[in-house]
């Protein structure tokens, strides 16, 4: 009975496929239009682009297909690509790589159900089935919750990195600078991804001629980064004002610092309750081990 729902089932998807492949579809005009801004955006792109870490030919023209396919179907996901731009890594090799493993999770469980077979094992084919269908999910996730904790711990690095950032340009400003000479200067000094972005955005803003502040909250908005925009915004009321300027961004500076110190404490609280946790499992097991033999006698006495 299984082994013909599975037949029936096999045979009406290759039917599905092949009436899917013969009839003609027609594209509307999303589509094309998504289309031929992918093929100009590819254009502009390098021919020749190095491989990146754990990137592969295969992989990337995986990757290529894939996006071409979303772009075909008007699939943007703004959000997603900002946060891989924070992480530097390609959309390409994130599509890839959920693919890649889902079909690794999909495999995996029928060839593990193969060699319990060779071995001598018998198990229902429904088993392997749903778990190689489990396993592809799981494992399609799996990048997914690899970019977030990247993202917010990028994310937290470039929190600090603005804190450092404000007092620099503070202090640029008691030296008699103005706002877009200590902004710049202040990101010359430090170092670190996060004061690259911040002064590449800074270096844009000049060839472009927008302000500094507007290529602050630009940045803002890119990385997600809430204190950034705030500050793009407090620079634009204050800026022909240094002494103004100068005390809201040690206010806000000190400001930040509390948070990070404040959020720094709760992560040691959880991990404290964390550890206080284990020791009492841990003292637990070593009760029972202690009570073992004595329970153990005392049941054989009674026997």
């Amino acid at each position: 009975m299984t082994s013909s729902l599975i037949a029936g089932a096999v045979a009406g998807l290759g039917l599905f496929l092949l009436g899917f492949a013969l009839i003609p579809q027609r594209v509307g005009l999303a589509r094309r239009l998504a289309a031929f801004d992918e093929a100009r955006s590819a254009a502009a792109r390098p021919a020749h682009r190095p491989l990146t870490a754990g990137e592969s030919e295969f992989s990337r023209r995986l990757g290529s297909a894939l996006v071409k396919f979303c772009a075909e179907q008007g699939w943007e996901f703004r959000s997603l690509r900002s946060n891989l731009s924070l992480i530097d890594k390609s959309f390409e090799n994130y599509l890839a790589t959920k693919v890649l493993l889902a079909v690794f999770g999909l495999l995996i469980a029928p060839i593990l159900f193969v060699l319990a077979s060779v071995a001598g094992f018998t198990m229902p084919i429904v088993l392997p089935v749903w778990a190689g269908l489990i396993l592809a999910g799981v494992f399609f996730l799996l990048p997914d919750l690899e970019v977030r904790q990247k993202v917010a711990r990028r994310r937290s690095d470039f929190r600090h990195a603005i804190g450092a950032f404000l007092d620099l340009v503070a202090m640029n400003l008691s030296g008699g600078r103005g706002v877009p000479e200590a902004l710049m200067s202040a990101s010359d000094i430090g170092t670190g991804w996060a004061m690259w972005r911040i002064r590449d955005a800074l270096i844009n803003a000049r060839i472009t001629g927008q302000t500094p502040w507007q290529a602050l909250g630009a940045l803002g908005d890119e990385v997600k980064v809430d204190e950034l925009r705030d500050l793009a915004a407090a620079l634009s009321l204050v800026s022909e004002d240094g002494a103004k300027v100068r005390e809201s961004l040690a206010t806000r500076a000190a400001s930040l610092r509390r948070r990070e110190l404040s959020d720094l404490q709760g992560e040691a609280g959880e991990r404290s309750q964390s550890m206080l946790v284990a020791q009492m499992l841990l003292c637990a097991g070593f009760l029972v081990f202690l009570m073992y033999p004595a329970v153990h006698a005392l049941l054989g006495v009674a026997k």
